[in-house]
């Protein structure tokens, strides 16, 4: 691969992993979930655990790197969700 499919590459992996973190510092410091999706969020984890299964399985760093980040994120939102259900501070 050329150095800028590479580059390409590694900032979707960088924007698609960090995105989860607005999310998760917001849920932390309102404690509202409301708006989260238990399935959704749930289904997302299952398929980001697969990918990271695949990444390892092929051996490539950035795919192992990417969704190990990714899933501690989304897991993250999951316990959050389970943690202060839809009700907001109360």
């Amino acid at each position: 691969m050329t150095l800028s499919t590479e580059l390409i590459g590694g900032m979707a992996a960088c924007i698609t992993t960090l995105c989860w973190v607005p999310q998760a510092v917001h849920i932390l410091r309102t404690r509202e979930t409301a708006g989260v999706s238990l399935p959704a969020y749930a289904a997302f984890a299952a398929g980001i655990a697969l990918w990271l299964v695949y990444g390892l399985l092929i051996g490539s760093v950035p795919v192992i790197a990417a969704n190990a980040v990714t899933l501690v994120l989304v897991s993250a939102i999951v316990v959050l969700k389970l943690r202060y259900g839809g009700h907001g501070k109360g």
